[in-house]
């Protein structure tokens, strides 16, 4: 039992077996209409088109009748599309020199309607036409009792095919039959696996993406079904950092809130002084690494807004702070991603260009599938070594990690782990006049497309 509980399982390879069975069986109902709609393959065989049966009846009728009104008689049996003759020398019937005129067919079948078992039967078909082809026609002679002959004429079916087209529709209508029966088995297959591909890509870019739903034939179930169960894991596992991160954050600020208040009891001003700026030093890097580590901007979902709208108010916010940055692109473009994960990596590049840099400017464009922000600035730029480096987590350009002239060296990181997980890259490239080029390249993800204006 085992086994056919194996065989009823909905699989791929169970579909595959189906399609080419089907494929098989359509085809063959494809060329048997068609043999019904068209009649035979090629041109039928004497004893297909009812001319025997008629010819003998036709026979004893003329035998029966005096010599001088057989051609009379032969005459009125004659119709449209069937023409009987009587001949008194055989000699004078124009017909092709065929070896084997004298039919089996007689023997089998006239000759016993007769009641003549000695009877001369000659048979020709169009075939046996190898000159003057336009001549060719069925034809039929029956000797009499008396050595007479007669004729009987059938012209050749003009529908009969040859061989060459006939097997030019056998190859046509195959074709057909197993592109329709492939067509409908792919999409049976293809439907479940682009769900399962947009529930990947939408996990991709929301962590709090429902589960995807297990439906196809049973390979593409597990493999959602596993798929689901390392989403929930992850959720699972970013749940308890988050978590984690907040105890953490709790516990080491007490004991530096503790060293502040017992630095107010430290006579030396200087010594107080270095303390102070060792323990707000120790505060700026535990905040900064656990907002990177935390990263509320990556449980952010993901919805459709105007990413020009949302760099216009950055640039508006700067202009408040005294800073003008030029502005390049549409003024209005839809896009669906994260916002508050793309205003923060919009907010590291340009606090770079301002701090280290000068003439700072930002460029949207479109490109197919995807969407290009270039953040601009002219300065000294990044040595080429490292220019990798700097998306180290904690690597600094400075040798110091004095809060005036920098961050704690996580900036970086943290846009491009956004813009990853976005399925973007985010490069840096030095400008040939001299400043730094911060290149964010965001795919759009099929369905979602963009707006422009």
């Amino acid at each position: 039992m085992s086994w056919l509980k194996r065989i009823r399982r909905d699989t791929v390879a169970r579909w595959i077996a189906l399609t080419i069975i089907l494929a098989m069986l359509i085809s063959l109902a494809l060329n048997g209409l068609f043999i019904q709609l068209a009649g035979v393959w090629g041109r039928p065989p004497l004893t297909e088109i009812g001319l025997l049966e008629k010819a003998a009846a036709i026979a004893r009728v003329i035998e029966a009748a005096p010599a001088t009104l057989r051609s009379p008689l032969a005459q009125a049996a004659s119709e449209k599309g069937f023409t009987v003759s009587w001949h008194a020398d055989r000699r004078n019937i124009n017909l092709p020199n065929t070896p084997d005129a004298t039919s089996e067919l007689g023997k089998q079948i006239l000759q016993p309607m007769l009641k003549a078992p000695d009877r001369r039967i000659e048979t020709y078909e169009p075939a046996d036409w190898t000159e003057h082809t336009e001549e060719a026609h069925y034809a039929l002679l029956i000797e009499l009792a008396d050595s007479t002959w007669l004729m009987f004429s059938a012209p050749s079916r003009s529908w009969g095919l040859d061989e060459t087209p006939r097997y030019l529709i056998v190859i046509v209508l195959a074709l057909i039959s197993t592109a329709l029966v492939a067509l409908i088995a792919t999409r049976r297959l293809a439907t479940p696996l682009q769900r399962f591909a947009e529930g990947a890509r939408r996990f991709g870019v929301d962590f709090r993406a429902p589960p995807i739903e297990p439906l196809g034939p049973q390979e593409i179930r597990q493999a959602i079904l596993a798929f689901n169960a390392m989403q929930a894991q992850l959720q699972h596992f970013i749940r308890d950092r988050t978590q984690m991160l907040a105890a953490i954050s709790h516990d080491l600020r007490a004991p530096l809130t503790r060293m502040r208040l017992r630095g107010e009891f430290i006579e030396d001003a200087e010594q107080q002084q270095r303390l102070f700026r060792d323990v707000d030093e120790m505060q700026a890097m535990i905040n900064s690494a656990l907002e990177f580590f935390r990263d509320d901007a990556r449980l952010e979902p993901a919805t459709q807004f105007d990413l020009a709208e949302l760099l216009q108010t950055l640039l508006d916010d700067y202009r408040d702070q005294g800073v003008e940055i030029a502005f390049s692109g549409p003024m209005r473009l839809v896009y669906f991603g994260r916002p508050f994960g793309l205003k923060r990596v919009m907010t590291n590049l340009l606090d770079n260009a301002i701090k280290y840099g000068s003439e700072p400017a930002i460029e949207l464009m479109t490109e197919a599938g995807e969407v290009q922000i270039n953040v601009l600035d002219r300065g000294p730029g990044i040595a080429q070594a490292s220019l990798e480096q700097v998306f180290v987590p904690f690597f600094r350009m400075e040798g110091s990690r004095n809060k005036s002239t920098g961050g704690v060296g996580l900036g970086l990181s943290a846009a491009r782990a956004i813009v990853l997980e976005h399925g973007g890259e985010l490069k840096l490239t030095n400008r040939a006049k001299g400043g730094l080029s911060a290149l964010v390249i965001l795919p759009v993800h099929a369905g979602t497309g963009f707006g422009l204006q």
